[in-house]
């Protein structure tokens, strides 16, 4: 999960490259020398594999986009969700010395705490839209409300991330609208990924255990329905879509039960790793 990047000198002979290191300290205001607390860590462990699973699902659009300018789109979406995660695994890991590649990519299953929603698969364009609908207008108000919090790592971690979000937000909107308002196939299929995506949405505003005992550090997701419902109602009413009368999943993601299709999705993501333990390049 290092972010590295590569410059080319002039006249290399064969194409030879230097690789330096970007290191995520430089990244994380706030965080240096301090360690989470378990229940921290277990709340950042929450955050962070949402932005990790996301991040990888967005990550399968790239070369199979309906367009050029959506592969470029998506894949910085993808990288930014990929720096929140970062972030807030390597807060999580220095309650017990792990590192935010461990997290990523030697945890199984049971040990994520992604929401159902983020695992949902990316389907059809329409059904990306939907579910990232969902996802960006909740992490938005998610952000915004922690970058208040009494914690200063999780407080400058969320401050920096609500300002990629915003700009996922509109992006998601903008082709909420595209397609709702386009032909009558892309609105059919839009009405159908809202369907299939919305039953999944109620576990993002269910207040855990965990929850109250983070007075002032964490956010009660149950305080984040009202901004998000005002959002989508807004967005809704202009593409003159309805919420659908869903009943809510009994998804259980934040203890560790999970959609059937992450395992296959962590199987692809850690498979290199795995197969090639401690490689670097």
């Amino acid at each position: 999960m290092t972010r590295r990047h590569a410059q080319e000198p002039v006249g290399a002979p064969h194409g030879d490259v230097t690789v330096e290191q970007v290191e995520l300290s430089a990244e994380l205001a706030g965080a240096e020398g301090r360690a989470a607390t378990a229940e921290v860590a277990e709340y950042a462990l929450w955050l962070g594999d949402d932005a990790l699973i996301l991040s990888q699902q967005l990550g399968g659009w790239i070369a199979r986009a309906p367009e050029l300018e959506e592969d470029v789109a998506l894949a910085n979406i993808a990288l930014d969700l990929l720096g929140h995660a970062r972030s807030f695994l390597r807060y999580a890991g220095s309650y017990d010395g792990r590192s935010e590649d461990d997290l990523a990519y030697w945890r199984d299953e049971p040990e994520f705490r992604c929401a159902w929603l983020f695992e949902q698969p990316n389907g059809d364009f329409a059904q990306t839209i939907a579910r990232q609908l969902a996802a960006s207008v909740y992490l938005f108000e998610l952000y915004t409300a922690l970058s208040g919090s009494s914690d200063e790592t999780l407080a400058a971690i969320a401050a920096k991330a609500v300002k990629e979000v915003e700009y996922h937000r509109d992006h998601a909107v903008q082709w909420t609208l595209r397609l709702a308002g386009g032909t009558d196939e892309s609105r059919r299929r839009m009405v159908q990924a809202i369907g299939d995506v919305w039953p999944y949405v109620g576990e993002l505003f269910r207040d855990e255990p965990l929850i109250d005992r983070l007075d002032g550090v964490a956010v009660p997701p149950s305080a984040l329905q009202p901004a998000f419902d005002a959002v989508i109602a807004a967005v809704f009413a202009e593409a003159e879509l309805e919420v659908p009368a869903t009943a809510m999943s009994s998804a259980g993601g934040r203890r560790g039960s999970h959609f059937p299709t992450l395992g296959y999705l962590l199987a692809e993501m850690q498979v290199l790793a795995r197969q090639h333990r401690g490689a670097t390049w």
